[in-house]
This record gives C-alpha cells, structure tokens and sequence, in this order.
C-alpha cells in the first residue's frame, strides 16, 4: 500500500516512514501538490494509486469513492504532529501498512477504502 501524507504534515514523517521501508511521500515533497485544493490531492493521489494520511477529515471523507485511492483519516488529539507526538505518529502508520503487507502490489488495493488510524496492537 502506498500513501501520500497531507500536507499538514512534515517532510519528516514520510522520510522516516521510508526508512521503515514503506512506500511514503508527502504533499510538501511535492511543489506541484503545494497549496492545492484538497480534491486535486485527492485526484493526484488516485492517480498514482496512494491512499491519503490526513487530519482534514470535513474535506476529505465527503469525497466520493471514485474521487481518491482510499483515505486514512487521522485525529488530531490522539496523534499530535508536535516533536513529543511525532514518534507515536510514526509507529501507528507503520502497524497499519504492516498489517496491509502482502499479496499484490495493485494500486487498486485501497479504493473505496475510508478508515480511522488506530492505536497498534500491543505485542
């Protein structure tokens, strides 16, 4: 599964996530994508088959499904971008792409999906 995190969030988080070996990339990596409107994120995602990580759920969720490749909608309280908030916000998008890994790499894979990020599953 790949993802394209909004652009609320830094450049950081996808470089970390890459490290963790996940296919990531962030909308403030992308100066085309910069200060664009949420539906044209939404397309440009769809298109290059990318879920979008986001906090701006009043924009995104009325979407309709053909409008984007699957959503990953974030709250804001529960995963803070501060420094102290970041490691956190790490490890749950980790849990969730590694929960997803395997079979194949179709970018039809998350179409229509639409789901909050949740808290990983202690071992």
């Amino acid at each position: 599964m790949r993802l394209l995190l909004d652009e609320m969030y830094p450049r950081r988080l996808a470089e970390q996530l890459r490290a963790e070996g996940h296919d990531v990339v962030a909308v403030v990596e992308l100066p085309d994508l910069v200060g664009r409107e949420d539906a044209e994120v939404a397309r440009w995602a769809r298109e290059h088959g990318r879920v979008v990580v986001t906090e701006n759920v009043v924009d995104y969720a009325p979407l309709d499904v053909d409008e984007h490749a699957g959503l990953l909608l974030v709250n804001a309280r529960r995963w803070p971008r501060t420094p102290s908030g970041l490691p956190r916000l790490l490890t749950a998008p980790c849990s969730w792409l590694e929960a997803r890994a395997g079979g194949d790499d179709s970018s039809e894979r998350g179409t229509g999906l639409v789901q909050w990020l949740q808290e990983p599953p202690r071992r």
